[in-house]
């Protein structure tokens, strides 16, 4: 069963304390995420300590990624983009062949707009990575964006992934997907899926729960809220699906749980409901594995 692994997010500040204590509720893999740069980490000692943390545990790391915008100006574009290139060359390190991340935006610019910086910045880093046999995926967050403005992230949208694999057309890039990030701009994610599994890389194991009535009495400029970001499990999504349609698509790699934003399982119940995830998304996967004894 595990050509499709269930794991979860970890900030590297957290894999010291806390990634001892997850192992034995049974995840598989560890993602671990920095944001806006990767700051003053020493990547080869923090490699090390991993590493050696997940020593004989079965476990492993799924991706290790970075989510500032490298198409900024300035200080704050300079250092993502060098906390990527850093990223490529130490993902050895940690066993694991996808750096992820968003792919940035020129700010107060409109998507297609962003599209010549972007091919600018990864065109060559996507060169960096082939050559080291590394894979990059972008998370589909619209970080509050939206077509014509924003300042972070542009891989929220179909017509944008066009653009951007049309721009640059290497193999080796393609997407970090979860369905929220559609569910909450009301778009199906099954049918954007069945079309995309191609390109996707990774998994956040993130859903959503719609509120129709809301939406269908107020609309979704009432000024009332009408759609959550939840835990798997908790939500809308059927994983069952998704996890099928990943398999029809040749899909091997994680679905890593994305929790921190769950309105109920929140606070001291963050891992309440991240353990729930995790088990619910390996029943989804079809359970415990049992050999074909007529094979």
């Amino acid at each position: 069963m595990h050509d499709i692994k269930i794991g979860t997010l970890i900030p590297p500040g957290n894999i010291k304390k806390v990634m001892p204590k997850l192992i034995p509720y049974g995840f598989e893999t560890f993602s671990i995420n920095f944001w806006d740069n990767i700051g003053d980490w020493n990547l080869e000692e923090l490699a090390k300590e991993t590493m050696a943390i997940l020593e004989g545990t079965g476990c492993t790391i799924s991706n290790i990624g970075v989510y500032g915008n490298p198409l900024a100006d300035g200080e704050r574009g300079e250092k993502t983009r060098k906390s990527w290139e850093a990223l490529i060359d130490a993902a050895h390190l940690f066993g694991t062949d996808l750096v992820t991340g968003f792919t940035g935006r020129v700010v107060g610019k409109s998507v297609p707009e962003s599209i010549p910086k972007f091919k600018e910045v990864f065109t060559p880093l996507c060169d960096q990575a082939k050559a080291k046999g590394i894979k990059i995926a972008f998370e589909n967050c619209d970080m509050g964006g939206d077509w014509q403005n924003g300042d972070w992230n542009i891989a929220f949208s179909p017509k944008a992934w066009e653009l951007m694999f049309e721009a640059v057309p290497h193999d080796n890039i393609g997407l970090q997907w979860e369905p929220c990030h559609h569910m909450v701009q009301l778009v199906d994610p099954i049918p954007q899926l069945r079309k995309w599994v191609h390109k996707i890389f990774s998994l956040h194991g993130k859903d959503a729960t719609i509120a129709w009535d809301v939406i269908r009495e107020k609309g979704i400029r009432c000024g009332e809220q009408y759609a959550w970001h939840r835990t798997p499990g908790f939500g809308d999504s059927n994983w069952t699906d998704i996890i099928s349609i990943l398999r029809m698509g040749g899909f091997k790699g994680s679905i890593d749980i994305e929790g921190w934003h769950d309105p109920i399982y929140k606070g001291e119940m963050e891992y309440v409901g991240q353990v729930h995830a995790l088990n619910y998304l390996k029943n989804c996967r079809g359970g415990e594995w049992v050999p074909n004894f007529e094979a």
